[in-house]
């Protein structure tokens, strides 16, 4: 949070367009509001924490006129996550009821038109004064790495579970894997896991567990921790507060922590996305996948999430495909991170016995480049995956 009247990072949300522009040409010549993002209607909680995310404002700019009541929603939400952004209320006049319902909300401050200096400093500094500091360093939490597919079977959950031993393998760092599909976790099925605990523990529980508790909570597999899905398909909606709670605790206790979830369209693929420090698409080169591939893009640039925010992965690329990675490119209008080649024999030993690829498989080598550059840690030149017949690097350096 900034202070000595640097400017704040503010995050506008007004359905009504004229207190909306009544408070921009406000705020432009005092310069301690700086609006990065200017939203024309009231969000869900999933489409606002990923815009949140994106923009990382200070303080939310929030229209109190158009919908009192999903104004002060849209505050408890901001109030209850974590960590707390500060709400500051706008109105068209001073409004006794739209005052007194935002402030028991939780809202930090109300400014109502013409939106003077002197009433904008004001706000601005018990905005500054009631921001709690960071304790945490971002460099200090762990990594979150998130897998999801866009058509079924494309092998989102395979590769989710061998780059999470991959990057332990080459990181010698704490490593927890999670399996998100709470409707049909395959995680635990693929590496023969018959564990009591799930992520649904975890969010029926009034305090979080410790470091401690891990050892008894998460199962244990050749090095790593793993939570697969619960034994029974759960239908219930993951609210965005709570996980974002459990991925930060979970941050802070793993170096690295490997998601395994549901096809992209799916609304508890696109939450952790937005937890994520690193979102893999996972598709093939079948023209369904390609197809759904390509539909996906689209959402996400829709829900806000820019390319650059996300890495595709083409699984199981081989030569009868007569496919190149630069074809595949044109199709997405986005670069292709990775290519990982079809090798099903020694893939189907490693389900069947439910361990660690072979690092001297084809695929094996393939996956440890990629999740070597997930963890930061370079491989040696005489281990890197070669030109997958002559098409591109196992993983672009681009």
């Amino acid at each position: 949070m900034p202070s000595n009247d640097t400017p704040i990072v503010a995050m506008l949300i007004s359905p009504n367009r004229e207190i909306a522009e009544s408070f921009l040409r406000a705020a432009a010549p005092v310069r301690l509001f700086q609006v990065v993002s200017d939203l024309k209607s009231y969000l869900p909680p999933q489409v606002l924490e990923m815009r949140l995310r994106q923009w990382k404002p200070d303080v939310v700019l929030l229209d109190l006129s158009t919908e009192i009541d999903d104004a002060c929603e849209t505050i408890r939400y901001l109030l209850n996550r974590t960590p707390q952004i500060q709400v500051v209320g706008l109105h068209s006049q001073q409004d006794g009821n739209a005052i007194v319902r935002s402030l028991r909300a939780g809202a930090s401050e109300f400014l109502w038109m013409p939106f003077e200096a002197s009433a904008q400093q004001e706000a601005y500094g018990r905005v500054v004064k009631l921001a709690a500091p960071s304790v945490t360093e971002e460099q200090e939490l762990g990594t979150v790495i998130g897998f999801a597919s866009t058509k079924p079977g494309s092998g989102a959950s395979t590769l989710a579970a061998q780059c999470a031993f991959a990057i332990q393998r080459v990181s010698k760092k704490k490593v927890l894997l999670l399996d998100l599909d709470l409707l049909g976790g395959t995680i635990g099925f693929y590496l023969k896991i018959h564990h009591p605990y799930s992520f649904v523990d975890l969010l029926d529980r009034e305090n979080l567990p410790d470091q401690e508790e891990w050892h008894t909570l998460a199962a244990h597999l050749d090095g790593i921790d793993i939570l697969p899905g619960p034994e029974e398909p759960q239908t219930m909606s993951l609210d965005p507060g709570r996980l974002h709670l459990v991925v930060e605790m979970m941050r802070k206790q793993y170096d690295f922590i490997v998601l395994d979830l549901p096809t992209v369209f799916h609304r508890t693929a696109l939450l952790a996305f937005s937890e994520a420090n690193a979102a893999c698409l996972v598709t093939t080169a079948e023209l369904p996948s390609l197809h759904l591939t390509r539909k996906a893009i689209e959402m996400l640039a829709v829900v806000g999430f820019e390319k650059n925010r996300y890495s595709i992965l083409v699984n199981r690329l081989s030569r009868q495909e007569g496919i190149a990675a630069a074809d595949v490119e044109k199709m997405f209008g986005a670069s292709v991170s990775a290519v990982l080649p079809n090798d099903y024999f020694s893939l189907h030993r490693v389900v069947t016995r439910g361990e660690p690829l072979s690092q001297e498989s084809e695929l094996g080598r393939a996956i440890e480049s990629v999740s070597a550059k997930f963890a930061g840690v370079p491989i040696d030149q005489a281990r890197k995956t070669k030109s997958f017949w002559g098409m591109k690097p196992v993983f672009s350096q681009t």
